[in-house]
């Protein structure tokens, strides 16, 4: 191979190397964001609603990002809540509204499927500060 030819190859292999470098710069950013405004939002803690979610026991209900075998198929998926208009069809995706939700589904919509799993308040916050942090599709 010319020594012109590998210098270009080298080159071309630097190029693709620095963009994968910005994307992923890109979305750490975009991460960090999500994170923050779910903090500001929620008051909660997003790595203890990790925690919470996954001794709940949500994942058997549920699909959610980050969540050791959270592969459940009888509640919604739960990445990309941050986008929806509505929480369970019923209630303005507003924070405090996923936090009444989180801790009381029943007491909120008598018909849900949803049981009480008698979510304390601060890990209701954490749970929200997490889910508010998920991308859509990320499973």
């Amino acid at each position: 191979m010319p020594p012109s030819l590998r210098w270009l190859l080298l080159l071309l292999g630097l190029g693709i190397l620095a963009a994968a470098a910005a994307i992923g710069v890109q979305q750490w950013q975009r991460q960090t964001q999500r994170q923050d405004l779910a903090v500001a939002h929620t008051s909660g803690d997003p790595e203890a609603g990790r925690a919470a979610l996954y001794r709940y026991g949500c994942g058997g209900c549920h699909r959610i990002s980050g969540i050791p075998g959270a592969r459940g198929r009888v509640g919604p998926a739960l990445d990309g809540l941050a986008q929806r208009a509505y929480i369970a069809g019923r209630l303005p995706n507003e924070p405090e509204d996923l936090i009444r939700w989180i801790r009381n589904p029943p007491g909120v919509d008598p018909q849900t499927a949803m049981p009480e799993l008698g979510v304390e308040a601060a890990d209701a916050r954490d749970i929200a500060a997490y889910l508010y942090t998920l991308s859509p599709g990320w499973n």
